[in-house]
């Protein structure tokens, strides 16, 4: 026998194998039956064959095995905050994101015998103050310490600037020179609607509009500039794989332009839009995968959502769980050992270049069309979320799009209304704002309301 097993065998080509599926269709038409079209106007195959390649694509160079397990920290109380992170890590979580409402948390208590060099920290503001940051500067080490810095991402979500367009930058160009780091929410999108393909462009647009604000300050803090884009991970397991891949692809064209930094950090989530308040269980297998192809498509850092995140307080259970999947996923099913596991497949390498092509696309129409924050100003960003959002509502409420437990195989029996910690809809607040907010929604709300009423 050959010592290459695979040479007795006669290779076949992809011709072949489409005469052989139509042969076994008897008469069915294979482009119809077999080939469908995504939201993102893109033809998935029912297979991918190397003759159809006229070179391997270009693998993503990313090390999938150093990714980080994160525990996120609402800092309510700076004390039980610091107490709590460090329980966290002692049960293998390896990274923290704070998230600090105003400028009185103490950070010296909130990180105390917290270690910066062995646990990267994350500090996500709410908030803009350059005398808050500068007492950072002191105490943090900045080879593993973030902050993280997103003005038009405040604008987008809550549809003002902290204080105004100027006054926001110039407070931004002096936390850069301390910070060197910009934080891009990129999960506003996921979780309002959008398109893959969109997120990805709003992503690139979004970011284009800091690099094109410093490309006319200083070079100095532009050349040591760090990215971290914070992203919702979907469902869609494979696609979702590719997504973080092409943002790596996005990033190094736009950064090339503008001869910058390549490297960029991913802060993967999943996302909070597939999310159901009836049959909850079903969230931790929902969050599985998704923490799954947050992993395969090289996200740096892994922050697990709660099963019970979107109705529950924070409790110290679903915590644990969450951090637990990751646990598993890393030790037990060994997303640690191996490097790159999606490079050289046909089908995850076509739907990397797919997207980052079609968003490219769309992001040199924003561009040219005045940029990420004119759009936001004159609505199309918001609308054109909108639109995508509405499609796939119109998918899910027709039972074409399911979420089991919710329009698929639901339990009658179940019952939430006493259960209820947090309000798990849409708040409307009227109040007056600059420009319309990116509103997040989840596609079971409407469904889930009427059953609350029916509950009695």
């Amino acid at each position: 026998m050959s010592d290459f097993l695979f040479d007795e065998f006669d290779s076949i080509s992809s011709k072949q194998w489409k005469q052989q599926i139509q042969f076994d269709l008897r008469g069915a038409d294979y482009n119809n039956t077999l080939i469908w079209k995504t939201n993102e106007d893109i033809d998935v195959k029912p297979f991918y064959h190397p003759d159809e390649f006229k070179k391997l694509n270009k693998t993503i160079q990313t090390e999938t095995s150093k990714w980080h397990i994160c525990q996120t920290i609402f800092v309510a109380d700076v004390k039980k905050s610091n107490k709590k992170a460090l329980k966290a890590i002692e049960r293998g979580a390896e990274s923290i994101k704070f998230i600090i409402p105003s400028d009185t948390v103490s950070i010296k208590d909130l990180i105390h015998d917290l270690n910066p060099a062995s646990t990267p920290l994350f500090f996500e503001l709410q908030f803009l103050s350059e005398t808050y940051i500068n007492s950072f500067s002191t105490i943090l080490n900045k080879e593993n310490s973030y902050i993280q810095t997103d003005i038009i991402g405040n604008l987008a979500r809550n549809g003002n600037w902290f204080s105004s367009l100027q006054e926001d930058h110039e407070k931004l160009d002096a936390i850069l020179k301390q910070t060197n780091t910009i934080s891009i929410d990129v999960s506003l999108y996921q979780n309002a609607g959008s398109t893959i393909v969109q997120q990805l462009a709003y992503a690139a647009a979004h970011v284009n509009e800091y690099l094109n604000h410093l490309n006319n300050n200083d070079s100095k803090t532009r050349e040591s500039l760090q990215i971290i884009f914070n992203v919702a991970i979907g469902s869609n397991y494979f696609f979702e794989i590719a997504k973080l891949r092409a943002l790596r692809l996005l990033w190094k064209t736009i950064s090339s332009e503008y001869q910058i930094n390549s490297d960029c950090q991913i802060f993967a989530t999943p996302s909070k839009r597939n999310k159901t308040l009836y049959d909850y269980n079903t969230n931790m297998l929902r969050t599985t995968t998704e923490c799954m192809s947050a992993i395969l498509g090289g996200a740096n850092i892994v922050c697990n959502l709660p099963y019970d995140a979107i109705y529950h307080k924070t409790n110290a259970f679903s915590e644990r769980i969450a951090r637990n999947q990751l646990l598993i996923l890393k030790y037990e099913s060994y997303f640690n050992k191996i490097n790159n596991p999606s490079d050289g497949s046909y089908y995850i390498e076509t739907l990397t270049n797919q997207l980052a092509e079609k968003s490219l696309e769309l992001f040199k129409n924003i561009e040219a069309n005045g940029g990420f924050l004119k759009q936001l100003k004159e609505g199309t960003i918001q609308r054109k979320i909108k639109e995508s959002a509405a499609k796939e509502q119109e998918l899910f409420d027709s039972g074409k799009e399911i979420i089991l437990g919710s329009n698929k195989h639901t339990n009658p029996n179940d019952r939430m209304k006493h259960e209820l910690e947090l309000y798990p809809f849409v708040k409307t607040n009227q109040r007056k704002t600059l420009i319309e907010p990116i509103i997040e929604k989840r596609l079971t709300e409407k469904l889930e309301q009427e059953r609350l009423k029916k509950e009695g």
